[in-house]
């Protein structure tokens, strides 16, 4: 009788095991390997920022999270309200690695996530600031699905508790059409703009305990063509 529950017992974990290993790497669930932005003919503006959170110029969250507010005496979200949410503020890089503005951005999980379908939801918001050239705001739902395939559970199964390698993912999901986010102008050269953009991670270092190290995301904002009046037009 005992052998016979003790075979039970590992037949049941060992088909657990098989179920979730089936649910984590589902074959159905298709990677975005190339952004639509990254084949128009439009402008395109790109910003990167570090997403180490040593990095930020703020960043909490509730407090209890794996990773630590920085600086370590910002007020921390521990409202039930914005419990789950996470604050940051990153300096935002042109192309050529020069500061070209101030981004802040909120991240709130989504109640739409599902691991059945390969979707590891955030909902985020930026604010962003060009000097000189005015403000937009971009809204988007994140899928960090690959995120977590890729990169954060190889950390955990890492006898050091961490990953190391090259590695790039689209994480916008929406809502815009074609899994893009949506972009508002809000002041300047971007009054009244309505447009779309994507955020890529591009990541080389992560640890279970300080989370993304060598990390960078790059805001990817599709601008429209300006608008050229009658008396502009060439005659």
């Amino acid at each position: 009788m005992t052998r016979q529950i003790l075979a039970l017992a590992v037949g049941i974990l060992f088909g657990l095991v098989i179920v979730a290993a089936v649910f984590f790497y589902n074959p159905f669930v298709e990677k975005q390997r190339l952004s639509p932005i990254a084949v128009t003919d439009k402008e395109v503006v790109h910003l990167s920022y570090s997403v180490a959170a040593t990095d930020a110029l703020i960043y909490t969250n509730d407090g209890e999270s794996r990773v630590s507010p920085n600086p370590p005496r910002v007020p921390q979200l521990w409202e039930p309200t914005v419990r789950h949410t996470t604050a940051t503020v990153n300096i935002l890089n042109d192309s050529r690695g020069r500061p070209a503005g101030i981004g802040v951005k909120f991240s709130s999980e989504s109640e739409d996530s599902s691991i059945l379908d390969g979707k590891a939801l955030v909902n985020s918001v930026w604010h962003i600031y060009l000097p000189e050239r005015g403000s937009l705001f971009m809204q988007q739902t994140e899928n960090y699905w690959s995120y977590i395939q890729d990169i954060v559970f190889p950390a955990y199964r890492s006898a050091g508790d961490n990953w190391r390698g090259n590695w790039i993912g689209i994480i916008t999901a929406g809502p815009g059409p074609l899994g893009l986010a949506w972009v508002a102008g809000g002041s300047g050269d971007f009054t009244d703009m309505d447009t779309s953009a994507v955020e890529v991670l591009s990541a080389k270092a992560y640890t279970v305990k300080q989370g993304p190290v060598a990390m960078t995301g790059e805001l990817s904002i599709e601008l429209p063509p300006v608008a050229v009046s009658a008396t502009e037009q060439p005659q």
